[in-house]
């Protein structure tokens, strides 16, 4: 699969994805996808706050943050190339991605006790605002405006995959300070998350009632990935900005 088979910022809207639209009687709907995306915050959420409970008695969730981070990671990949797993595989994302949000959030949570609830508002609210946003077309998505995301998501993914690597060489990056270039680093980073949730609007639209009921777990975990990363980004910049000022 080339590049220029890419429509969406998240690769489980690309058309590898959606070879056998026309198998089965049961078709994605949107109703589906809505269903198991909020049983899916839920139980994320319920993690979340398990979690936080530990943190405040005086345990280390540290293992929780990178622990759910690589298992995120490592199910993706599995995802990506075993789509039809993916009604296995994406509850067990849900888990991981709880795991990793928990021990995130509670560390911002026991230095600045109001932001995580401030990038949860924030991430609702622009999920909304981009929703109308898609519907009433204000924005259309373009096979330019698709290529943009696309270059953007990658840069910024690649950007921080090298300051990841730079970590175990004991070299932190820039994009981890709080100068005025890290937070602007952030902002650009959130706008992009933002914008790939109209893709995901896009390619919902485009194979609801045409896709495999089995595929609503694709689109699932698609949402949740950008949502939950317009979220680490929100929350990182708020923490930058309060430290800052």
């Amino acid at each position: 699969m080339s590049l220029r088979s890419l429509k969406s910022s998240n690769p489980v809207f690309s058309d590898y994805f959606w070879e056998d639209n026309n198998s089965g009687s049961r078709k994605m709907s949107v109703f589906g996808i809505f269903i198991k995306s909020f049983i899916s915050i839920l139980v994320i959420s319920g993690i979340v706050a398990y979690i936080w409970k530990l943190s405040e008695t005086g345990q280390s969730v540290r293992w929780f943050t990178l622990g759910g981070m690589l298992g995120a990671i490592v199910i993706s990949i599995f995802i990506s190339v075993r789509h039809h797993w993916a009604p296995l595989l994406v509850p067990l994302y849900v888990i991981a991605k709880g795991c990793f949000l928990g021990g995130f959030s509670a560390y911002a949570h026991n230095h600045f006790q109001e932001l995580p609830y401030q990038a949860i508002g924030v991430t609702i609210v622009t999920f909304f605002v981009m929703l109308i946003l898609y519907q009433t077309r204000i924005i259309v998505v373009t096979k330019r405006l698709r290529s943009v995301i696309i270059t953007s998501v990658v840069s910024i993914m690649v950007v921080y995959l090298i300051s990841w690597i730079l970590s175990f060489f004991g070299i932190k990056s820039y994009i981890w300070a709080t100068s005025w270039f890290a937070i602007g680093f952030n902002v650009l980073a959130s706008i992009v998350a933002s914008f790939s949730l109209l893709l995901d609007f896009d390619y919902i639209e485009r194979y609801k009632g045409r896709a495999p009921k089995q595929k609503e777990w694709l689109a699932t975990w698609g949402l949740l990935a950008t949502l939950i990363w317009l979220y680490v980004e929100v929350l990182r910049l708020m923490q930058k900005l309060a430290i800052r000022f």
